[in-house]
């Protein structure tokens, strides 16, 4: 189960986001927001970091006008990894170096078609398993 949530800037992409699951036979709770209506994202990253922290939701995707504040609010909850990434490349990278458990995305950043294909390949490449990279994620814990 993937967890999802945007504030008003991202709204329009995670309904994208949201076809492309539901295409694909990818189950997610949606946890706001509901509308393009002004709103605080802090609250949809928490919501959406706690799902994943917990162990409720393997996965989730949080999308702001940028990516960078709901990121940074996402961080801030224990055992979470979210990366803003604005290309295949970033989101292949950080699964499988950083074990990222959270994708990032900005809805005034990157469009639909290519916001797609990041998810897909955030969604579809697992950890690498490699020790270095255990190793600095233990570090990256430990601050």
């Amino acid at each position: 189960m993937i967890a999802l949530g945007s504030d008003h800037g991202g709204y329009e992409l995670k309904q994208e986001i949201k076809k492309y699951l539901d295409e694909t036979g990818i189950q997610y709770k949606d946890f706001g927001c509901n509308s393009t209506e002004s709103c605080d994202y802090p609250e949809y990253a928490k919501a959406v970091a706690q799902s994943v922290s917990k162990g409720e939701c393997e996965k989730g995707i949080l999308i702001c006008g940028t990516g960078i504040g709901i990121s940074m609010a996402a961080n801030k909850v224990k055992g979470i990894r979210a990366a803003v990434c604005t290309d295949c490349f970033m989101a292949e990278a950080t699964r499988l170096h950083n074990d990222a458990n959270i994708l990032a995305l900005g809805g005034r950043v990157v469009g639909a078609g290519l916001a797609i294909k990041i998810t897909d390949t955030f969604l579809n490449t697992e950890f690498s398993g490699d020790e270095r990279h255990k190793r600095r994620i233990s570090q990256i814990e430990s601050v």
